[in-house]
């Protein structure tokens, strides 16, 4: 290998392990939290949460637009994913009583949590 091409493969290396470096979870952030940072955050800033014309109306339809908008930018989350996103924003923006079997238990203990 030449010396310009071992230097471009250490660069991506080093990008590599400094991106998984900061994409671990800080202390009191949850998976959902850390998703939506990731992937949302840049197009979607808390006023889009609280417009007039907002899609979620209630947990159902605030889950269906994760899953819409998830799978609009080829994510490919798994239903696990996509629950803890809708809880993170639930919790942070909506307050939305949660309606689905796998929700309200984790719903249950946000909730303790949250009292």
């Amino acid at each position: 290998m030449t010396g310009s091409k071992q230097l471009v493969s250490a660069l991506c290396l080093f990008w590599g392990m400094h991106t998984l470096a900061h994409a671990q979870p800080k202390q009191g952030e949850s998976r959902g939290e850390l998703l939506y940072a990731t992937h949302c955050n840049a197009c979607h800033t808390s006023k889009i949460h609280w417009r007039e014309q907002k899609l979620a109306k209630d947990w159902d339809s605030l889950k269906a637009q994760v899953r819409r908008w998830q799978a609009s930018i080829g994510l490919d989350w798994s239903e696990e994913e996509i629950t803890d996103v809708t809880h993170y924003l639930n919790t942070v923006h909506y307050g939305f009583p949660v309606t689905d079997q796998e929700g309200s238990l984790q719903g249950k203990k946000l909730n303790q949590v949250l009292r």
